[in-house]
This record gives C-alpha cells, structure tokens and sequence, in this order.
C-alpha cells in the first residue's frame, strides 16, 4: 500500500494545506506565533502518519499513528485558541473540528486495524 493510497494521509495533507490557506488570514504579527504552530501541528499528521508508514513494522506505524493524532489534539487546542481571540470564526472552526474529529476516528480505525493484524501474525 503506497502512502499516496492510504486515505488517511490524504485527509491529512488536505487538512494541513486547508489550516496554511486559512491561517494566511490571521495577522501579520502572529507569523511566528500561533500561525506558526498551527501549522507546525498540521503539518506533523500527515508528516508522522508517512514516517509510520515508511517503518517495517506494524508496531512502529501504530507509534507514530498514535503521534498524529496527539498533534490533531495540539491542533485541535490551538484553534480553540484562534477562535477565542477573533481569529477564526465559528463556521470555520467548526468545519475544521469535524474534519479532526473524522480523521482521529479513522486513525483510531487504522491503529485497531494494524494490532490486530500484527496478533494475528503471532499465532
């Protein structure tokens, strides 16, 4: 399964170019502040769930899947942030928070997935 295939990954790329073309849109002056781990934390799903992908084991892809989805929480945290001082809207966190909430489920879908294969393959 190449990583361009795993859906997963592609949800998460689409995710982190959504939050940079969003975040173009907060103030100059937050660059290297929030904007910046924003997008630091977006860019790490997608990033983590490829290095998992790249590693021989099972075991190790459910690390760094575990790994994504501790950044989807980080990112998930510094919206709240953004939103609370003006720079998101509602809309915008809401869509964004359904679009985490969907890829957290399926991330948890594949960690699932990949410890029982990885039983499996003991017996």
């Amino acid at each position: 399964m190449d990583i361009e295939n795993l859906e997963i990954w592609k949800l998460g790329v689409k995710l982190a170019r959504d939050i940079y073309l969003l975040t173009e849109r907060f103030p100059k002056r937050e660059i290297y502040g929030l904007t910046d781990q924003i997008r630091r934390s977006a860019v790490s799903i997608p990033s983590n769930i490829a290095e998992g992908k790249g590693r021989s084991t099972a075991k190790d892809f459910v690390h760094f899947l575990n790994t994504a989805r501790g950044s989807l929480y980080e990112l998930t945290a510094q919206l709240y942030v953004a939103r609370e001082i003006g720079y998101l809207t509602e809309e915008d966190f809401a869509q964004l928070n359904k679009r985490i909430e969907n890829l957290s489920h399926k991330i948890v879908a594949m960690n699932k997935y990949l410890k029982e294969k990885s039983s499996r393959e003991k017996t």
